[in-house]
């Protein structure tokens, strides 16, 4: 199963686009913000990949980010939601709006979306919900603790606590706590430098 790829982009249109891998062209279908992330064409490219098997084909997706990739994976678990319509629903709302729509239960929000009808709206506010809590829970713990880790890790390095909480809270509410420890650390660290 192919889950990333990086490569030249030899060919790109508004849902897919052609990757060039050691002399390989991959064919990736991409939603629309993934699609004006992307530069232009010979630049370096890299793809969060979905690989998508069934008896009659082998499709790739492809995204700008995990997060995206994740939304996506969440919407095909969906009943009568396949990649195709996974792919048009990101290419019709971003990954944060979309979110935002599913915790307030905004069907009509979700409804505007180019192929969706109210019922698969509601499918989709109703199912992503409880995953969406579960997520933000579990995040919400380890952000705690991730918090707590830097602003120790910061300390040890000669920082005053009060110096240190507000630019990590900054940092890791800008980055989130998915991206790691070391990258949230150089990142407060940056920040610190420069005051």
């Amino acid at each position: 199963m192919i889950g990333y790829l990086k490569g030249n982009l030899i060919q790109k249109s508004p849902n897919q686009v052609v990757l060039d891998i050691g002399g390989v062209g991959y064919c990736v279908w991409v939603p629309l913000s993934t699609y004006f992330e992307l530069g232009d064409l010979d630049d370096k490219a890299e793809l969060f990949v979905y690989t998508h098997l069934t008896d009659n084909s082998l499709s790739l997706y492809g995204f700008s980010t995990e997060k995206e990739r994740d939304i996506f994976l969440k919407l095909i678990g969906i009943s009568g939601i396949g990649p195709k319509l996974a792919l048009n629903i990101l290419s019709g709302i971003g990954v944060f709006d979309l979110e935002e729509a599913i915790r307030q239960s905004d069907v009509v929000r979700i409804s505007l979306i180019p192929g969706i009808g109210k019922k698969t709206a509601l499918r989709i506010a109703l199912e992503l919900q409880e995953k969406l809590e579960k997520k933000e829970k579990i995040l919400k713990a380890k952000g705690f603790q991730e918090r707590e880790d830097l602003i120790s890790a910061l300390m040890n390095l000669g920082f005053k606590r009060k110096e240190v909480e507000k630019i990590v809270d900054e940092t890791i509410n800008k980055l989130t706590v998915e991206a790691g420890f070391e990258h949230l650390l150089r990142e407060s660290l940056k920040k610190l430098a420069k005051l």
